[in-house]
């Protein structure tokens, strides 16, 4: 009986004790306190990095996220607090490929809205082998004018072939590989976080793949990586198997990352062989060559008409030196020859779709509509509308089979390549979620967040940026599950998207329910 009543009291006095220390627990708990700027509570938190969500709350002090967890437990002074009930918070997402850099440049258009009502918070700029140059300017530009999201800047390999060969189709001496590479350093020096290149365009089709393994060797060197347009996405020049076999070696032999922008299967020629590409880019990250790829969720694809139709050879010395040869009658039954099949290969002059002109009335017809008009050739038609008029199309040539076999890919993120004229600048992202998340369950929402958030951050080497995390920048958007989508189409690319509801951009509202504040707060990042 005296053991059972011993044994009583410890256990009476080991609970008081429990309790005590609960208590303490508690009080101590309830008697930390923080000062946050913003307070984000009951949304439903994806971190760019986890499979499911959480229920947790989010602080934000100047231009840091300093609190991520249940507020209850502290005592939280914040100046603003952001109810998010029934939306989703995650980190804002990263296009790895756009064009806004024509749009930082202008005052009247440096607020990156299309982008931003996408939840976009950082855009990548200098693709497709194009930079302004030299990046220094423009990095000072950008800080001294203000821009509405982040930027990323990459280095274009055409900008700097231009700058020592010129537009000319000719091999790269050794001599002026090494001027190319002394640029490339300056650049990298200036803050790029890689090379990009453009080896369908010119000039960057006028390279080989020695000259761009001998320049990509010194973006290795500064721990930066390789974007790539690849030479060919369709059956133009090597093919797209090829094309990626030769983005695989490059990254083989520089040692370097490499990304290939916007994967896709160009044209009938080449439909379904995503099958095979993602083999062989799944063998050679078995090889151990970090190969990556983004992609924009459309089936039309958009560039100028003269890159879409006319043969690169004929365009060796620019403009004046195309029309030079197509005066010449031997010259011109060639060229027009390769521009038919080019039409061919972008599906047909019927879906050659006028996107963007000087002249507004063209845009919205087909290269067949315009040709019909003039009753003449659609080749003809091509160089009737190129000698006075800077043409950009949208070509509806892909399948969805291979859009989605690529999207499902662990190393495919988002992108837009958005330029004017097509939906995509102002829809990507919204698009992929509305369309191929909620619609056709292509992908889950996690997936998509972190595809297009936290992955992008690390193909690009940005540090603190793409998940929510203590001491990562506070670059977040809020979103309505329900009303998150595209609006922009082929008839009107201009529209903004809708369902986005807050927008944080360094610690600062860019977008306060569903309004942009004005607020500038994008910062040039520089490697």
């Amino acid at each position: 009986m005296k053991t059972i009543r011993n044994f009583t009291n410890n256990l009476s006095s080991h609970f008081l004790l429990y309790l005590f220390l609960i208590s303490v627990t508690f009080y101590s708990c309830k008697e930390e306190k923080l000062d946050v700027d913003i307070l984000i509570t009951n949304g439903i938190v994806y971190d760019g990095i986890d499979a499911t969500s959480k229920q947790v709350s989010i602080g934000i002090k100047e231009d840091k996220i300093v609190f991520i967890g249940n507020e209850l437990l502290i005592t939280i002074n914040a100046t603003k607090t952001i109810d998010a009930k029934g939306l989703v918070i995650s980190p804002g997402f990263i296009d790895p490929h756009t064009h806004a850099d024509r749009d930082l440049i202008d005052p009247e258009n440096s607020h990156n809205q299309p982008f931003l009502f996408q939840g976009v918070t950082t855009v990548v700029i200098g693709n497709d082998g194009s930079s302004y140059y030299p990046s220094s300017k423009y990095i000072e530009l950008y800080k001294n004018q203000g821009i509405g999201t982040n930027a990323v800047l990459l280095l274009g390999h055409g900008t700097i072939r231009r700058q020592i060969i010129g537009s000319t189709d000719q091999k790269a001496s050794n001599d002026a590989i090494k001027k190319m590479q002394d640029l490339v350093q300056k650049e990298m020096d200036a803050g790029a976080f890689g090379m990009s290149t453009g080896l369908f365009y010119a000039p960057g089709s006028y390279s080989n793949t020695d000259e761009v393994i001998a320049l990509s060797k010194i973006v290795a060197q500064n721990n930066g990586i390789y974007d790539s347009h690849i030479r060919d996405e369709s059956s133009y020049n090597i093919g797209l198997i090829y094309a990626i076999e030769e983005a695989i070696e490059i990254g083989r032999q520089a040692h370097l990352p490499i990304h290939i922008s916007h994967i896709k299967c160009l044209g009938v020629d080449v439909w379904q062989q995503s099958t095979e590409i993602i083999k062989l880019i799944d063998n050679a990250r078995e090889e151990g060559i970090d190969v990556t790829a983004d992609q924009y969720p459309y089936d039309a694809s958009s560039t100028t008409l003269k890159a879409a139709t006319v043969p690169r050879w004929a365009e060796s010395g620019g403009q004046d030196s195309l029309f030079i040869r197509f005066m010449n009658s031997k010259l011109k039954k060639q060229i027009l020859e390769e521009t038919k099949s080019n039409i061919v290969r972008r599906g047909g002059p019927e879906k050659l779709l006028i996107v963007g002109a000087e002249d507004s009335l063209l845009i919205g017809k087909t290269l067949l509509d315009i040709s019909n008009e003039l009753k003449i050739t659609p080749e003809e038609t091509v160089f009737k509308l190129i000698i006075s008029n800077h043409i950009k199309v949208a070509s509806f040539n892909m399948n969805s089979e291979d859009i989605c076999n690529f999207m499902k890919q662990d190393w495919v993120v988002t992108g837009s390549d958005g330029n004017s004229g097509h939906p995509r600048k102002y829809g990507s992202f919204p698009r992929k979620y509305n369309t191929y998340v909620k619609q056709e369950k292509v992908i889950d929402l996690a997936t998509f967040i972190n595809n297009s958030s936290s992955k992008t951050a690390e193909i690009l080497r940005i540090p603190n940026r793409g998940i929510l995390n203590v001491g990562y920048y506070a670059d977040i958007i809020i979103f309505n599950p329900n009303t998150f989508k595209d609006v922009a189409d082929y008839n009107d690319a201009f529209q903004y998207s809708e369902g986005l509801e807050y927008s944080i951009i360094n610690g600062q509202l860019v977008i306060e329910q569903g309004k942009f504040t004005g607020n500038l707060n994008g910062k040039v990042l520089t490697k």
